[in-house]
């Protein structure tokens, strides 16, 4: 039997032997269409902030915390870019808001989106008020992700940051597997420059973000 080669992922705070697993041709796709989808948005302002989900709603579910920070010229927000060969070249649209998948039958988008943090960034979420910025939906079909954001001020040193990271096959057909960060660095950037980095799928949480701070 012919088995495919897999991605495996793994965080520095889970144990070792605790991987994602996902065939080769399965785990391409998550990686360069699931995870930074540019789709054009549907705005969702739910009850879902609070931990909740859309009953209903099909798709996967993913949460994550915005870290902003205000200078003396401009509010910051504090994203990832994207590990691995297939972002290693692209800036626009390469970069993210920590977060990720989570199963809301057994666990809170709110508790998923510290754990995301953490597990993305290797450090925790700094203490502060956690401002909901209410859910998103985009992309279509099995594709669709629901993603709900928290709004935190507080700073962070992108130079500590410790990313968790994945296994994939490389050189494809290679037979050999190589180890690439899930966010090969963190930085700060004003609102305008993130909104051109982030996917369209994130960035009206720029928008509410300076709702918000208005």
């Amino acid at each position: 039997m012919n088995h495919l080669p897999h991605i495996r992922f793994r965080h520095p705070h889970r144990h070792r032997d605790q991987w994602h697993r996902l065939p080769l041709n399965r785990g391409l796709s998550a990686l360069t269409k699931s995870r930074a989808l540019a789709d054009r948005p549907c705005l969702v302002r739910t009850q879902a902030a609070a931990g909740g989900r859309l009953l209903g709603v099909a798709g996967k579910f993913s949460a994550g915390i915005l870290l902003f920070r205000r200078t003396a010229g401009a509010t910051e927000v504090l994203i990832g870019h994207m590990g691995g060969p297939f972002w290693a070249r692209k800036d626009a649209g390469a970069w993210s808001i920590p977060k990720g998948e989570y199963e809301p039958e057994h666990e809170s988008a709110e508790v998923a989106a510290a754990r995301e943090f953490l597990e993305e960034l290797g450090l925790p979420v700094p203490e502060g008020e956690r401002v909901p910025l209410g859910e998103v939906r985009y992309g279509s079909g099995k594709t669709t992700k629901n993603l709900t954001v928290w709004a935190v001020e507080g700073d962070l040193d992108p130079s500590a940051v410790v990313p968790g990271t994945f296994e994939m096959e490389w050189p494809p057909k290679s037979g050999r597997l190589a180890t690439f960060p899930e966010i090969d660095r963190a930085e700060w950037f004003d609102l305008t420059t993130a909104h051109d980095k982030l996917g369209a799928g994130q960035r009206p949480y720029l928008d509410r973000l300076a709702e918000h701070l208005a």
